[in-house]
């Protein structure tokens, strides 16, 4: 199965040349540094940042520049920094052509939750509700299972929606899947060495197997 950075570098071949990016918090902030070569997009950091680069070396980074997850991180040439009501103009007139963005739950019909978990401490919702309710393209990363080994790809989410019937797209450690329009999951590729029958086993929500599944690639 793919580590956290495996999942970074197969959504970033999901990345078209001139698009503007949003990266969320978690697992997507590592698709900064698996952007293919030859492709040329402006990545986008919901705290005020056009022109996001790779994370810094170690010794090279400038604390007066993060993301909105408080990283340290690098600025290409051309880059832009804003206050954050620029930013979210931005977001919500619809100037970002892709969203990549972590999850709790996504339900088979693409609604996702990854903002709450009643009785734990919220520090803020951030912007996922603004980047799902404006996206033109929402892929999720996410594990498959949570620590007790419970499917995260469920019918209906537990958890207080963050967004309804906007997910595109799922990469998680085990698999690449597409939310249908008429609900449920179809399985796109199998991560190396994962069978079919491990995602099924994998997966609460109804999951949709067309012929082979190919292995994905890396």
């Amino acid at each position: 199965m793919l580590d956290k950075d495996g999942i970074a570098k197969r959504i970033a071949k999901e990345i078209k040349d001139g698009y503007y990016v949003n990266l969320g918090i978690g697992i997507p902030t590592l698709v900064a540094n698996y952007i293919p070569e030859g492709i040329n997009v402006v990545l986008q950091s919901e705290n005020g940042l056009l022109g996001m680069g790779p994370f810094p070396f170690e010794g090279e980074e400038d604390a007066d520049l993060i993301n909105a997850g408080k990283q340290t991180i690098t600025t290409l040439p051309g880059s832009a920094i804003f206050d954050s009501a620029l930013s979210f103009g931005m977001i919500r007139s619809q100037k970002v052509d892709l969203t990549i963005l972590g999850a709790m739950e996504v339900s088979e019909k693409g609604d996702i939750a990854n903002w709450k978990i009643p009785g734990k401490m919220v520090k803020g919702m951030g912007g996922a509700m603004d980047l799902v309710a404006s996206a033109k393209n929402i892929i999720v990363a996410m594990q498959h299972v949570n620590k007790a080994g419970e499917s995260k790809l469920l019918a209906e989410c537990s958890l207080p929606l963050t967004g309804v019937r906007c997910v595109k797209k799922i990469v998680t450690e085990l698999a690449v899947l597409e939310v249908l329009p008429e609900g449920g999951f179809k399985l796109l590729e199998r991560a190396p060495g994962i069978s079919v029958e491990d995602i099924k086993k994998a997966t609460a929500g109804k999951l949709v197997i067309e012929g082979d599944v190919p292995e994905m690639v890396l």
